[in-house]
């Protein structure tokens, strides 16, 4: 069976590591029958699809869901009951706990695993605390909102052991493509990869919205959470249930812009094509004209990576360029996608379905494709190039240390100071 802990509260002023008594060795014991019981931290667009997908599978049960929009959570129960309705799921359906605090959801002894999608300043702080209760965890992306949490987070999940899956689903789905594409850049097949261009948004920006009423039913408070204090405004937490990405994703108080946004799934992939998951860039150098696309990252073995380009990965290498999207793969040689791959990496996992990577590595003990380590190292990039833009000078990089070399004004922008009394 699965062990499921209690989580002691007192983690809201800060107590984390003293209020918590856990086994994470009982928390890895589990019999390949048994169904794995899923709590859900944040219904929104994100989560409630993440929700509908989880339900389709068989050996997990929905027991458990939080958000601070009372409509999200009443919705969430809609599409759980509507599934368990049926004479077979009725078997097991013993109802849904709504949650309008997480904590209370993380402290439910009947929640094995939470799958975490709230806005990207959440995720570090629920991370840590769904790990001190021995939950495995499924965060999405990017990682965190800064690349200390991001430490924080891979220190952790290491001292408790539990099946950490970041939500960076391109390494596993779309295909294929991107997992061909790394393939393809391994095996040499397009020369010694020189440069690389990632096309995705721009760098984050200050929140300046006009304060709005707060809607009836939404913990305004808690959303902001760790976040520096502001008025409400719809763009940041629209009203009820809806069928769009909110802005808040724009804002450098709560992420990291397009940059991180897109950044976190598509830098990633360049991480994993350079076989770079363990380490990073040694120089980021912004534009000299102030302009909010072309920052240059650079690699120790020399190669360069420019924020900017075609939408996508773009990878040039000595004997030809290869380009990679959600829905497209071309080469200027096009017998290098034609000839079977050859040389297997067995650093390579083969994965097509990223929740399911999660599920089966949860039951065979075994790594999954995105863990801590990989989903912040890839965040990192992201943070790095936000750093970049806003310091407007080259910084020097050590990705061992994790610290800038030649910029203290770079260093204070680490790590973003919590609002009190939330603490990490």
């Amino acid at each position: 069976m699965f062990t499921r802990r209690s989580f002691n509260k007192s983690v809201f002023v800060g107590a984390i590591g003293s209020s918590v008594i856990a086994n994470a060795s009982q928390a890895q014991k589990s019999a390949a029958n048994d169904k794995l019981q899923l709590g859900f931290i944040g219904v929104g667009t994100m989560g409630r699809g993440h929700l509908g997908s989880f339900l389709g599978m068989n050996d997990v049960q929905v027991v458990a869901v939080s958000d601070v929009v009372d409509d999200r959570l009443e919705n969430a129960k809609k599409m759980v009951d509507k599934k368990y309705s049926t004479p077979e799921g009725k078997q097991e359906y013993k109802g849904l706990k709504l949650y309008k605090d997480f904590r209370d959801l993380i402290n439910d002894k009947n929640v094995d695993a939470v799958v975490i999608s709230t806005p990207d300043h959440w995720h570090a702080l629920i991370c840590v605390m769904a790990s001190k209760a021995n939950k495995h965890i499924y965060c999405e992306k990017p990682l965190t909102h800064s690349i200390s949490e991001g430490r924080i987070i891979v220190d952790e999940v290491k001292r408790s052991g539990v099946v950490f899956q970041t939500g960076s689903q391109q390494r596993c789905e779309f295909g294929g493509k991107f997992r061909l594409a790394t393939q393809i850049i391994r095996e040499g097949r397009i020369g010694k990869v020189k440069t690389v261009r990632i096309g995705v948004g721009a760098p984050a920006v200050a929140c300046n919205l006009e304060t709005e009423p707060i809607p009836n039913g939404t913990n305004w408070d808690l959303w902001q959470g760790p976040a520096s204090k502001r008025e409400y405004n719809k763009v940041l937490c629209p009203e009820g249930v809806h069928g769009h990405f909110p802005a808040w994703r724009m804002y450098w108080e709560y992420a990291g812009g397009g940059l991180a946004d897109m950044g976190a799934h598509h830098f990633d992939i360049a991480q994993w094509a350079l076989n770079m998951d363990h380490t990073g860039p040694v120089k980021i150098t912004p534009p000299a004209n102030g302009e909010k696309s072309g920052l240059k990252y650079t690699y120790a073995n020399g190669i360069e990576m420019f924020h900017g380009g075609p939408s996508g990965c773009t990878f040039e290498g000595t004997d030809a360029t290869l380009y990679v999207d959600r829905g497209t793969i071309n080469c200027t040689k096009e017998a290098i996608l034609k000839d079977p791959i050859t040389k297997i990496d067995a650093s390579i996992m083969i994965a097509d379905n990223h929740r399911k990577n999660w599920l089966d590595a949860i039951r065979t003990k075994k790594p999954t494709i995105c863990p801590a380590e990989v989903g912040h190292r890839s965040a990192a990039i992201c943070h790095l190039g936000n750093i970049g833009y806003r310091i407007g000078k080259p910084l020097d990089w050590d990705p061992v240390k994790e610290k800038f070399t030649n910029s203290d004004d770079a260093n204070k922008l680490l790590f973003r100071e919590y609002r009190g009394p939330w603490k990490i």
